[in-house]
């Protein structure tokens, strides 16, 4: 398997982990003084972020008690705001840099890398990139089609405000007043940054504009702002016409906001070019260089990566090129053979309600049948359930083909897979599968819920996310539900289970060549579907999103890679003694970066 660089500092920073083991009575007590210290410190971290968030709250259900008032709340979406957090960001660093690393055990001087991993390149990248957001996956634009209030708060409120007491519904109301604020907020801030000259595509600016009018152009009764208020209070058995307050607020603030808003949005639209990539922007080979590195936790250059990529798909191809023919598909490229599988009558579903219904209830019956497998993989297992749900109309112009959410910390909510069901079309039958043992279970249903319900990590650690890891570890678990045979009667799904690996190989392709090579929207568009077979509207879809998330994309493979590499390594290492099942109770000590995933592995081999 092809290797890429790491930064080799982090795995260097292990070294002394071993020591404190012999160190006797008293390197153990000053080892639990320092833990304890360190604990309580990321205790603070931990509290203090739920407080600057409100949605957190609510999504963790802590949204109580004395945070009660959280629940009426939305965070600051102002420039303001995002300085004050690398601010905050900044002070923490500072703070967790306080405690005497080599003093720590083992466990805890993993907890203190992973965390001063994320806040100091946090802070680097904020202090360096003054526009958008530089932490984790880079978002370089606040109004998109994947990006602001206007895609993110009505599916918020809808999916994670829980109404079950009349003061529910009162915050609900409160939340809906604030919303228009936040609008507000979000539109100067891109007038900030579009002074600067950093404006989203056109193309995505139409898509972000088509959703706002999705909801402006409806009655306000019929939006999901209202509707999902009405369905809560009716649900929850409360006296009052909430609904009918709801609608008053949408037409006394929400809507003026909109109108603003949308006003705002095609005043960027105006100044808006049809360049994909985040090259035109201030400084942008550098950004993008920078958001390879934060996406994969690697160090591996763009240049690398693409090449990287053209090597993958060669390699898959010619894996899929064999079973194709096995199928009487023996004409034209890998990719237009795909294509015509898919266009296959018996691969189709409707594409209305029934259709659409179908496809749920095979996702989900397939998630029951996964479930009794994973023994053979896992010892640990998520109490947590996890469920197939369709992407919310109202979003699902803009919105990915498919994303996970994770299940509320106090089971209050399931785990939760999104797919996106605007054309059943962009779904043959042949391709269903593998998705789902992607986005829920072995993938990152399993690995999420996991995390959050370990009892070896802090808190703070528990909901963290690294793309390369985590997307990495769905597209493993992709491969794992393989080797638990999952295809052996599946011919088909086998093929769609490599379909994937392709389409994950050929985003290292086409994210480097809209933000490194300089492709246009639809020079990478045609890459994406002629490679993979994928439908052009779903490829398009993958396409804008990679445009307005640069680097993202890259950490499917580039995460993947180093999660087979290390099990290679393990397996080597430990040869008949290997046992995948204690090989993925690594996943109890939650996302890390690449480099440190590297380094307790093998620290653990």
């Amino acid at each position: 398997m092809t290797s890429f660089t790491i930064d080799r500092r982090m795995l260097m920073a292990g070294a002394a982990t071993a020591a404190l083991a012999g160190g006797g009575p008293a390197a153990a007590q000053a080892s639990a003084s320092e833990d304890a210290k360190l604990m309580a410190l990321f205790d603070a971290f931990f509290n203090e972020g739920v407080d600057d968030s409100p949605e957190q709250a609510t999504s963790l259900g802590l949204d109580k008690g004395a945070r009660a008032a959280l629940k009426s709340q939305l965070s600051d979406a102002s420039r303001a705001g995002r300085e004050k957090r690398l601010a905050r960001t900044a002070e923490r660093l500072t703070r967790l840099r306080t405690i005497d690393r080599a003093r720590l055990s083992p466990n805890r001087q993993l907890d203190c890398d992973v965390v001063d991993y994320d806040l100091s390149r946090a802070v680097e990248a904020g202090q360096r990139f003054r526009f958008g957001e530089a932490r984790g996956n880079f978002q370089p634009y606040v109004i998109s089609q994947q990006h602001g209030p206007s895609t993110r708060t009505p599916d918020f409120l809808d999916t994670n405000h829980r109404i079950s007491t009349a003061e529910d519904a009162e915050a609900y109301l409160a939340r809906l007043s604030a919303y228009a604020r936040t609008l507000d907020e979000n539109l100067a801030w891109a007038r900030e940054d579009a002074a600067q000259g950093v404006i989203a595509p056109d193309f995505a600016l139409d898509l972000a504009l088509g959703q706002l009018r999705a909801i402006r152009t409806r009655p306000a009764a019929e939006t999901v702002l209202a509707t999902s208020i009405a369905r809560k209070a009716k649900a929850a058995n409360l006296a009052g016409d909430h609904a009918a307050r709801a609608v008053k607020i949408i037409e006394a603030e929400v809507y003026p906001a909109y109108d603003r808003y949308i006003a705002g949005v095609e005043a960027l639209r105006a100044r808006a070019t049809s360049d994909a990539g985040v090259w035109k922007l201030p400084d942008g080979e550098a950004y993008y260089d920078a958001g390879v590195k934060a996406s994969t936790t690697t160090n591996l250059t763009p240049e690398a990566v693409h090449q990287l990529g053209l090597a993958q798909v060669a390699e898959i191809s010619a894996q899929l090129d064999t079973l194709l023919k096995a199928q009487g598909f023996t004409q034209g490229s890998v990719g237009a053979r795909l294509a015509a599988l898919g266009n296959r009558p018996d691969q189709q579903d409707g594409n209305d309600d029934a259709g659409r219904a179908a496809i749920l209830a095979r996702l989900n019956a397939q998630i029951a049948d996964a479930m009794p497998r994973l023994q053979n993989q896992f010892i640990t297992l998520p109490r947590a359930a996890v469920e197939v749900r369709r992407v919310p109309e109202f979003i699902q112009d803009g919105a990915a083909n498919g994303y996970y959410q994770a299940p509320a910390p106090n089971g209050s909510r399931p785990g939760a897979f999104y797919i996106n069901l605007k054309d059943t079309h962009d779904w043959p039958r042949f391709t269903q599968a593998t998705l789902t043992y992607h986005e829920a279970v072995p993938g990152h249903h399993m690995q999420v819920a996991i995390a959050q319900e370990s009892p070896d990590i802090p808190l703070i650690r528990r909901r963290g996310g690294y793309s390369a890891y985590s997307e990495g570890w769905a597209l493993y678990a992709e491969q794992v539900a393989d080797e638990l045979g999952v295809y052996a009667d599946d011919p088909l799904g086998r093929i769609g289970y490599l379909q994937s690996f392709l389409f994950r190989a050929a985003r290292l392709v086409a994210d480097t060549g809209i933000h490194h090579k300089r492709w246009s929207r639809e020079q990478a568009t045609r890459y994406l579907a002629d490679t993979t077979g994928y439908a052009i509207p779903r490829s398009q879809r993958e396409i804008e999103r990679y445009c307005v998330g640069p680097g993202q994309a890259l950490s499917y493979k580039i995460g993947h890679m180093q999660w087979m590499r290390l099990r290679d390594a393990v397996k080597a290492k430990q040869g008949k003694a290997f046992d995948p099942r204690a090989f993925h109770e690594i996943l109890r000590l939650g996302a890390m970066p690449l480099v440190l995933l590297e380094r307790e592995v093998m620290r653990r081999a």
